[in-house]
């Protein structure tokens, strides 16, 4: 088991990155949470988890070991591949998903691309006690609602829609334009729908 891969960042992608370690290059797929904070790096150091199926072994990279856990408790849910599970972590902050498991909100992890009414339950229902004991995050507060600023929503949206496929030009202009209708009242699932009807 490759538990972490430490080298010179030879290629990035909001998807992937390749790592060259004494002049081999590995291939890593990554969050956009992840992507996020090592953007401008040279050196990385990433935590891995070795994926292998029959037809293929792939790696998955994170910065945190918080990600990481999540991936690997999401990897455990009937029905929730890597595939999905990256999709996940890179439409959600793993605080963000924290909170939406510990607080039982559907909606937002159904927001997710590719992730259904059912498998969102099932992922709350599954988690919610193992995530309830992990986190650091500070659950008296939680009930007051989770706070994202504008500057974050933005982000988090843009970030959404480049893993669509959407250009990131494009997709600004989207989520500029659906701001200026709606102000800052408006959720990230919301912000990312209108988006993606925006063109």
């Amino acid at each position: 088991m490759i538990a972490y891969l430490k080298g010179k960042l030879a290629y990035k992608d909001p998807t992937f990155v390749i790592i060259d370690i004494n002049g081999v290059g590995y291939q890593v797929k990554i969050s956009l949470q992840t992507y996020s904070k090592i953007k401008d790096e040279e050196q990385v150091m990433l935590l891995t988890f070795l994926h292998i199926k029959e037809d293929a072994h792939t790696l998955y990279g994170f910065k945190e070991e918080t990600e990481k856990k999540l991936f690997l408790h999401l990897l455990s849910i009937s029905g929730v591949g890597p595939n999905t599970a990256l999709m996940i972590l890179s439409s959600l902050s793993s605080e963000e998903l924290e909170v939406a498991i510990i607080q039982g909100d559907v909606r937002v992890i159904q927001g997710v691309k590719g992730v259904g009414a059912k498998t969102a339950q099932r992922i709350i229902l599954e988690l919610k006690d193992k995530i309830g004991k992990e986190t650091s995050l500070d659950t008296a507060s939680l009930g007051k609602g989770f706070d994202v600023t504008h500057t974050n929503l933005k982000e988090e949206a843009l970030q959404a829609l480049v893993t669509l496929g959407f250009p990131k030009a494009a997709a600004e202009k989207n989520i500029a334009s659906v701001l200026k209708k709606t102000g800052s009242n408006i959720s990230l699932e919301e912000l990312i729908k209108a988006s993606l009807k925006t063109t």
